[in-house]
């Protein structure tokens, strides 16, 4: 019998070994950590038969398949496997090929930012056409035990890391949002993430694109027929905007005359150029399946934002707080700069060796003031020293867990009214949080305490 190592006790490495498990095959976990939770995955693991291994890095003996996910070809545990020509696959290549016959067809989506609310807006979409739909993938349900499930379609949000290890998925439609220098440690460079992000294009049914994106618009180039969105006013064979509506010209019956209206502006939430943009990206695929325009309106008003995604906190002496925590890298944290006129802006925490020049030159003539903390704070403040000389700016170099009442006491300060205290960092979390939602969580309850305050001072 052969045997299949699982590389991590995680969400998606403890769904695999138990779909293989149920499937009759022999099954072995590799992981490092040998904590609560991975001691309690093992236990039940074990009681299907699967065996978990801590903290040995080792290939086991006679090892054929290794399922990673998210491990990257560098690990040990991969590099041996791939120079043993042992089949690597990632959880979604596994889902793929283990997929019933007359399976639920998959509309597949990938980009550097946008990816969760795209695909959850697509999801409410295809729910109120009617279809037994569910996201899943790196949206946080995995795709292996997914596709066991009687869906009539799969929306499926696709990482980097699980495009890599991807080879012969073929989803009937698939679309890249957008992309940016992020994950390069992971992938070994731009030209290389590029790559993984255009693998989702290579055996789709068809192929959709961000028009305004230069390597979104690269990566879809050899392919005919593909498919465009735009903030701009589409051309035939694009879907987009034309005044405040959007618009198809690409699935419809003539797109040479015709166009269809799919919904207005004001269905989308929340109002931002990047998040019209996602909208345009979830119509497109839902159309690709026939899913009609009325259920994209309705769709995208059922639609319920995720927390820390231009998240609406409180309205303070004609000051809005928003918190942007899930802006993780300086593109995400670009979109959420260009959705507003005046910003005081809360920004740091790693940036992985990503560039702010770039970042900061764009949104310089928005910003009123800027609060920065973390671990690359020092870099952002002088990028802003570069290209917003005029702009004050306040060095939090606290990193204790009370920081950020000062972050935003600070942040206050500085704005004025009609200005908006925006907490969209541009960096990871983990230098001073468990996390992006922990670090949106402390902003909200500092931006209540602020409230709190000044009604007592009142």
């Amino acid at each position: 019998m052969s045997l299949t190592c699982v590389a991590g006790l995680g969400v998606s490495g403890t769904a695999v070994a138990k779909v293989l498990a149920a499937h009759g095959e022999r099954v072995v976990v590799v992981e490092a950590a040998e904590g609560e939770r991975q001691l309690a995955a093992a236990a039940e693991l074990a009681r299907l038969g699967v065996e978990t291994r801590f903290g040995e890095m080792a290939l086991p003996e006679g090892v054929t398949r290794l399922v990673t996910t998210g491990w990257a070809p560098h690990h040990p545990l991969v590099a041996a496997a791939l120079a043993a020509e042992v089949d690597v696959v990632g959880e979604v290549e596994l889902a793929w090929r283990l997929r019933p016959a007359q399976a639920a067809p998959w509309l597949a989506l990938t980009g550097t930012n946008g990816k969760t609310t795209a695909v959850r807006m697509l999801t409410s979409i295809l729910l109120a056409a009617g279809r037994r739909a569910v996201a899943v993938g790196n949206v946080g349900v995995p795709v292996v035990r997914a596709v066991a499930e009687p869906y009539d379609v799969l929306a499926v949000e696709l990482s980097s890391f699980q495009l890599h290890w991807s080879g012969t998925l073929a989803p009937h439609a698939a679309a890249v949002l957008n992309v940016a220098p992020d994950h390069i440690d992971w992938h070994g460079s731009m030209e290389e993430y590029a790559a993984a992000k255009g693998r989702v294009y290579e055996r789709a049914g068809t192929v959709i694109f961000n028009a305004d994106d230069p390597e979104a618009t690269r990566l879809a180039a050899p392919y005919p027929g593909a498919v465009g969105f735009t903030l701009r006013v589409p051309k035939r064979g694009e879907i987009g905007v034309v005044e405040d509506l959007l618009v198809d010209r690409a699935f419809v019956t003539d797109p040479v005359e015709g166009a269809e209206e799919l919904a207005t502006l004001d269905d989308v939430r929340p109002f931002a150029p990047h998040n019209v943009a996602n909208a345009l990206a979830a119509a497109a695929l839902a159309r690709s399946l026939g899913v009609p325009s009325e259920a994209v309106a309705r769709g995208l008003r059922d639609f319920v934002p995720d927390p820390h995604r231009l998240s609406h906190v409180d309205r303070i002496g004609e000051v809005d707080y928003i918190d942007d925590s899930k802006a993780t890298n300086p593109h995400a944290a670009a979109a959420a700069l260009a959705s507003y006129s005046s910003i005081v802006w809360v920004a740091g925490g790693q940036l992985k060796g990503a560039d702010v020049d770039d970042l900061v030159r764009q949104a310089a003539p928005r910003l009123r003031g800027a609060v920065v903390l973390g671990a690359d704070r020092v870099t952002i403040a002088e990028a802003i020293a570069r290209h917003a000389p005029d702009v004050p700016v306040v060095d939090i170099a606290d990193r204790d867990t009370g920081v950020m009442e000062r972050v935003v006491t600070e942040a206050a300060r500085l704005a004025s009214p009609g200005d908006t205290v925006l907490l969209s960092p541009a960096g990871a979390s983990l230098d001073m949080f468990a996390g992006y939602p922990a670090r949106g969580e402390a902003f909200a309850r500092a931006v209540r305490e602020l409230r709190l305050r000044r009604e007592r001072d009142r």
